[in-house]
């Protein structure tokens, strides 16, 4: 059982990454038509938060409970994992380099390992040190860093947003014991939606769009119909697969599956767009598989009390 449930979750973790990955593709349309990114994440989000609501009250049975229990989970899940993640990747994206941008919020997993050797004192098994830097020796020959000046500024708006991701894999672990996971998501769209349409009015993010025909997949399609796509498949499915990996893989695993996102893109890149991979990025997407190999290969710690020794039950007389 343990087995198949780990099957199930890496085959999610990878489904998120390949739903992750292939957003930029659906995006990129609506941007080069007029979309600014403010609109596009808000458009995305809000189409996410409409198709997962019904199915977020069925799995509650219709019971409003146990959100307002979680409310501040589910508060931090919107404004932090959501909103903030979008907000402050493009804040970035203005004053830095987008590949270091990108390098830095993908830096969650190796966060991740960090926090949980500072928090619990304990150094992680070799073979997580091994892949985590197997991992991040991947991601840095895929994204490829280029020079530039760094802006002090761009740079903490890149680690506010690898912080979010991070609140986004530690409360995918614990808050979805409390609450069904789409109900989790669902909730967590709606605050986010919420929070960057009043960061658009306040003047935070620009929100521009371009309701015409865009170039979409080798032809010319509306401008919903990638904004539909993305918003269903990139958005509400990508992050409902997350958290279902992240409860049966736990936040380590997941984080580290989440690294195909980074691979998924450069492939449906170069199949759709065209974009060949070199040799170096192709080298680092066989560093990052290696990476998330080695962790998954973790030994996970006996139950202490699994290892005591059980007494062999004493023979029962059947006499008189």
């Amino acid at each position: 059982m343990r087995a198949s449930r780990g099957i199930v979750g890496i085959a999610l973790g990878l489904a998120a990454g390949l739903a992750f990955g292939v957003g930029g593709v659906f995006v990129k349309p609506l941007l080069e038509a007029g979309w600014s990114p403010g609109a596009a994440v808000l458009a995305r989000i809000s189409i996410a938060a409409v198709l997962l609501v019904v199915p977020g009250l069925i799995a509650l049975r219709f019971d409003l409970r146990p959100l307002w229990r979680a409310r501040w989970t589910v508060l931090l899940f919107g404004v932090v994992a959501v909103a903030g993640v979008q907000f402050a990747f493009y804040a970035s994206l203005e004053r830095i380099p987008v590949s270091m941008t990108l390098l830095i919020e993908y830096l969650a997993p190796i966060a991740l390992v960090l926090f949980a050797w500072v928090s619990t004192r304990r150094m992680p098994q070799l073979i997580v040190l091994g892949g985590s830097a197997l991992a991040l020796a991947g991601l840095w020959l895929v994204i490829g860093p280029g020079g530039g000046d760094l802006d002090p500024l761009g740079l903490a708006f890149a680690a506010i947003a690898m912080i979010g991701v991070c609140v986004y894999y530690a409360i995918g672990e614990k808050a979805s014991e409390r609450v069904p996971p789409v109900a989790l998501i669902a909730a967590g769209f709606v605050v986010g939606a919420i929070s960057l349409g009043l960061a658009g009015l306040a003047g935070l993010m620009p929100m521009e769009a371009a309701l015409v025909d865009v170039a979409f997949l080798g032809g010319t399609a509306p401008w919903w119909i990638p904004l539909l796509t993305v918003g269903a498949f990139s958005t509400a499915f990508a992050y409902a697969a997350g958290i279902a990996a992240i409860r049966l893989l736990g936040s380590r695993l997941s984080s580290f599956l989440g690294l195909s996102e980074v691979i998924f893109a450069g492939i449906v890149g170069w199949v759709l767009l065209g974009e060949a991979l070199g040799p170096l990025q192709i080298l680092g997407g066989a560093l990052i598989l290696g990476g998330i190999v080695l962790v998954k290969l973790e030994r996970r710690p006996r139950d202490a009390a699994s290892d005591e020794a059980v007494p062999e039950p004493m023979p029962v007389s059947t006499g008189a």
